[in-house]
């Protein structure tokens, strides 16, 4: 894989959803934020994304922390309704639930980069293969579990609670016991299936929707583009990021070394920072910033070498540089750090 590909992210509405479920469900959500390092900032921006390869570890410590065996499928029980967002909006003002599930999967990189949900048709239902560009749906029951439940939840929510699944198909192990899934589903679940998948009757697809409204529909159509070309714009900056942290610490880092690793004209990628709203120079500073902050607070590593992994040839230069960012010196700024932890 090349170092142009870059890091699939998820929508941050999905952290701040988990969120408001741990709250309801009475779990030590502190201890569960601070050993994932979520911040605050990030549980209210709803325009945040965060990395994709994070669900296992995310897992692992809700799992910890709650002892509970079966945290996928009770954090699903408790998902709040996936509102407010344009993928609701577009079901809401599309005429069936049909057209908007065939609308809404044009846009579903809106949840997810690593999203590639499809729909498949056997005998007289349809099924939804809820599935990504990794195998982390597949291979972590708790993420595939709460998925399924989040996505059954919300399509009753825009069919005014007429959906209802006729069948469950999960690719992982059957757990030693399923009466959870049974309590839960309220329908067949099968186990070691070769995808996931939801199943329901077909006739649904022709229910219609109370919310109707073909010029909103237009409207929600094209934000939902502009959405997503919003995300493919970024696209760039992550890329960037990524060629950052592997070139570093070889020293100094030009926008002409970064666009030879991504492969393209130098023009060509100042051009592509311009349209996503920002520029080499202001990416590389935010990118040292963030890194001597982790380095700092979550490491005793020496300050010269801070100096080196930030890509610094000097000590003088970081500490201006440093201060600039913070109104701290790196000194300041660590022990500060430490004593608030």
């Amino acid at each position: 894989m090349s170092s142009g590909i870059a890091e699939l992210r998820d929508s941050g509405i999905m952290i701040q959803l988990a969120y408001q479920a741990m709250l309801k469900m009475d779990l030590d959500v502190a201890a569960i934020v601070k050993r994932l390092g979520i911040t605050p900032e990030l549980i209210s921006d709803r325009n945040a994304r965060t990395p994709h390869a994070a669900q296992p570890v995310f897992w692992q410590v809700l799992e910890d922390e709650s002892g509970d065996a079966d945290i996928g499928l009770h954090l699903g029980e408790h998902l709040p309704a996936y509102q407010g967002q344009v993928l609701q909006y577009l079901f809401l003002s599309s005429p069936t639930f049909g057209d908007g599930l065939n609308r809404s999967l044009n846009y579903q990189r809106l949840l997810s980069d690593a999203s590639q949900s499809s729909l498949g048709h056997e005998g007289d239902e349809i099924y939804i293969r809820v599935g990504t560009a990794t195998d982390l749906t597949s291979s972590l029951r708790h993420l595939s579990e709460c998925m399924v439940l989040g996505l059954i939840q919300f399509f009753q929510h825009v069919t005014d609670n007429a959906f209802r699944p006729s069948r469950i198909h999960f690719s992982h192990q059957k757990p030693s016991s399923d009466a959870e899934h049974q309590r839960i589903f309220q329908c067949p679940v099968i186990f070691e299936a070769a995808e996931v998948r939801i199943y329901f009757d077909q006739s649904l697809m022709a229910q219609p929707s109370s919310h109707a409204e073909p010029e909103l529909l237009q409207l929600h159509e094209k934000l939902a583009s502009e959405h997503v070309a919003k995300l493919e714009r970024q696209d760039i900056v992550s890329k960037v990021y990524k060629v950052f942290g592997e070139m570093l610490e070889t020293g100094q880092v030009s926008l002409d070394d970064v666009a030879a690793r991504l492969e393209i004209k130098p023009r060509t990628l100042r051009t592509r920072l311009t349209e996503a709203g920002t520029n080499f120079n202001q990416l590389l500073a935010n990118y040292r910033c963030n890194l001597a902050k982790r380095l700092l607070a979550g490491t005793d590593e020496s300050i010269d070498e801070i100096v080196y992994l930030t890509g610094f040839s000097e000590p003088s230069t970081f500490y201006r540089a440093f201060k600039r960012w913070t109104e701290q010196t790196p000194v300041e700024y660590r022990n500060q750090r430490k004593s608030s932890q």
